[in-house]
């Protein structure tokens, strides 16, 4: 599996980890940054271009890191056609995967333990989207409101 990943400063150590972890696996993975301890770093600067190599390539899967991992998701969740889930335990990633079809996963370094957040990757990883219909339909709503900015219709209960 190709894997992109890119975090911030807060998360620079667990990037680390998950690399050698996910290349130990055989997994090919790419570090989009950062390469130097700055405490002053952006996000955004690392998290879109993971992102970005994430949705340019439809067989390759992301991970974004930083202290929350609130940031790093909302940024990668701005890249057209990604779909970003912060995921603090193997459950969430789980179903991030199976029911979201979520392509990137999203970790906070400074709430998950070292040794989570490498269960978290091993689970997102491993899990395919089920394909059931009614995740099939919401995600296709998304990608409609994402390429056209239409608001799906209300259900007749609604109206």
């Amino acid at each position: 599996m190709r894997i992109h990943i890119g975090a911030d400063h807060a998360a620079l150590e667990a990037k680390t980890a998950l690399i050698t972890h996910l290349r130990d696996a055989g997994h090919e993975v790419t570090d989009h940054g950062p390469f130097v301890y700055d405490a002053e770093d952006d996000y955004p600067v690392f998290c879109l271009r993971a992102a970005e190599a994430v949705a340019a390539d439809p067989a390759s899967l992301g991970f974004v890191l930083g202290g929350s991992g609130n940031g790093e998701q909302m940024a990668a969740n701005k890249v057209e056609g990604v779909r970003a889930a912060l995921c603090y335990n193997p459950e969430l990633a789980e179903l991030a995967r199976e029911h979201n079809d979520a392509r990137v996963c999203s970790i906070g370094g400074r709430f998950t333990t070292p040794e989570k957040s490498l269960a978290i990757a091993d689970t997102f990883v491993a899990t395919p989207f089920s394909g059931v219909e009614r995740h099939a339909r919401r995600i296709a709503m998304l990608d409609h409101y994402e390429a056209s900015g239409e608001l799906p219709e209300l259900p007749e209960s609604a109206r």
